[in-house]
């Protein structure tokens, strides 16, 4: 993983990503797997089946975003609508709220 975790004043964490170090390491591109099947999830309709059996359900507050929240916590997934848009720093996001379930790899 290229970049940094910085906190704001709210206490949110976001990846700051290094583009040049991406470069650098011959440009692999990273893919989302579902770490209990080792299935790399190539499209919404397969990270939402997944995340439906962990409890996240769609949450339809943003048209411009696909959305997801479990009752059970406070977390919400945002996710560009255009899953050719997922960067990496998404990836992580499913992956840190899913802890033992995801998992990001250089393709």
């Amino acid at each position: 993983m290229s970049g940094v975790w910085v906190f704001n004043n709210n206490g949110v964490i976001r990846l700051v990503e290094n583009p040049g170090a991406e470069m650098h390491g011959g440009g692999r591109r990273k893919v989302l797997i579902h770490t209990p099947s080792n299935e790399v999830i190539t499209s919404y309709a397969d990270l939402e089946t997944k995340l439906y059996s962990l409890g996240w359900e769609r949450y339809y507050d943003d048209p411009g975003l696909l959305q997801f929240h479990k009752r059970s916590t406070v977390h919400l997934i945002s996710l560009p609508k255009d899953f050719q848009r997922l960067k990496s720093m998404h990836m992580y996001d499913i992956v840190v709220k899913n802890r033992n379930v995801f998992e990001v790899r250089d393709m």
